[in-house]
């Protein structure tokens, strides 16, 4: 009775170690994506984070990058405390898996307060900034964020093409021009001296409603992936707490 019992208990750790295993390696491919998601979030159209006040999309970008690296040494270190069934590296790979768990939901929650957030922070700042330092010296890369919004998302001002009657630019170097050359559906010297539908970008909400978009939808992958992975580490708790008290079973 005794040694089937101990067979049983012998034929669920090694269950356990399989199911484990797999875990890990399929955990270390999510870290790498996990990684791969924050640098694209980041490298993306990365001049447009230049228009906001806030950091708190950028840090979420770091914290998910930060996460997909320990999760990548977190996976090798599993997949040892698995194969060699040392306890302690069992506990490292718990502590780990919490720790990583904890960033993980942090850049979820992260990316959803900004998202509430984001709007009335446009609405407040990008105007501002597009009209009051757009060419001015000094601020030759918001001039190139500004410059590559208008042109890569078909849009012209902040709120519309009549916010750029304001302003510095308009007053010290518009050079008779309504709005920026990069306002124009074909860009060349001096296209914007009319602004005209037929020669700019025409939309409805201006360039906030299509940042506003962009950056919502970078958000919701950033926070989804968080969290996702943060769940699917339940999972991975779950397995690495039975198979601990596995091998102390099996000692005793």
């Amino acid at each position: 009775m005794a040694d089937a019992e101990e067979k049983t208990n012998s034929c669920g750790t090694v269950c356990l170690k399989y199911l484990l295993f797999v875990f890990n390696l399929l955990f270390w491919l999510a870290g790498g994506a996990v990684m791969a998601v924050g640098i694209w979030t980041l490298l993306d159209k990365s001049d447009y984070i230049s228009l906001l006040s806030s950091n708190t999309y950028m840090v979420a970008a770091f914290i998910l990058i930060g996460a997909g690296a320990v999760v990548v040494f977190t996976g090798i270190l599993g997949c040892c405390a698995t194969i060699r069934e040392q306890r302690s590296l069992l506990i490292v790979f718990l502590i780990l898996l919490l720790l990583i768990f904890l960033l993980e939901i942090t850049a979820g929650v992260l990316a959803y307060v900004y998202y509430q957030e984001l709007n009335a922070e446009l609405r407040a700042d990008l105007k501002e900034r597009m009209v009051e330092n757009y060419q001015q010296p000094g601020q030759e890369h918001i001039t190139r964020a500004i410059d590559n919004l208008q042109q890569d998302l078909k849009c012209c001002g902040s709120n519309s093409s009549a916010d750029w009657r304001d302003g510095a630019w308009i007053r010290n170097y518009a050079d008779r021009r309504l709005v920026p050359d990069s306002c124009c559906k074909t860009p060349s010297v001096g296209c914007g001296v009319r602004d005209h539908p037929s020669n700019i970008y025409k939309v409805e909400g201006g360039c906030i409603s299509k940042l506003e978009e962009f950056i919502l939808q970078h958000l919701l992958i950033l926070g989804s992936v968080g969290l996702g992975i943060a769940f699917v580490q339940i999972v991975g708790m779950i397995f690495t707490c039975c198979l601990y008290r596995s091998l102390k079973e099996e000692i005793y």
